[in-house]
């Protein structure tokens, strides 16, 4: 039904429109472009990854599992205690968490290493609009039935959330002001290697 063509078509308008969004909500001040164009003639080629949210990336890669069984066995614990409503509520409120922390990370782990900004942007959005909600939400809803266990996992879990959005967002702002300094730089330098050629 879907070609590869129509696939590729649907990856580069959905890698645009988060760039978009990306620009609107992270955007680039004058005064950190003009600093950051003397860092970039300087230094050459730099990475720009953040360490701090790749430690927290590479730490909570090894949590989740842990964090996801300790999750599902409190939940067959405390199953039969819970009302109906949470019982259905708990368990979508899981499977989804499940899901979008093995994508979120996964993107996180993507723009970070490689330094592209729509999956970092992604995985920024993931957190803040999904997990931070979704992990609140087990976290101090008391009607839920807690156990201490069930407490502890979660504690570490929203702190893990926690700063890693904080931590996006700034390696996002860095990472779109190096990027747009570059892009500029790249077509300057471009621009002056074509007014050697017309001068030769």
């Amino acid at each position: 039904m879907f070609t590869s063509r129509d696939t590729s078509n649907m990856a580069a308008t959905m890698r645009r429109a988060v760039t978009q969004v990306t620009d609107v909500v992270f955007p680039v001040s004058r005064a950190s472009k003009d600093g950051q164009q003397h860092h970039i003639l300087n230094s050459g080629n730099e990475y720009m990854s953040n360490l701090p949210l790749q430690m927290s990336l590479y730490f909570n890669v090894f949590y989740y599992p842990i964090w996801l069984v300790t999750a599902v066995v409190m939940l067959e614990a405390k199953y039969l205690a819970l009302d109906t409503l949470y019982q259905i509520i708990l368990i979508a409120v899981l499977v989804v968490m499940t899901i979008v922390e093995a994508i979120r990370l996964y993107l996180g782990y993507v723009g970070n290493l490689t330094e592209k900004v729509p999956e970092l942007a992604g995985f920024w959005l993931l957190t803040l609009l999904l997990q931070l909600p979704l992990i609140m939400f087990l976290l101090f809803n008391e009607a839920a039935v807690l156990l201490p266990l069930e407490r502890a996992m979660h504690i570490v879990m929203f702190v893990f959330i926690l700063f890693e959005g904080v931590c996006g967002y700034f390696a996002i702002r860095i990472m779109v002001n190096y990027q747009v300094t570059k892009f500029h730089m790249q077509q300057f330098t471009e621009l002056e290697d074509l007014g050697y050629e017309k001068d030769d």
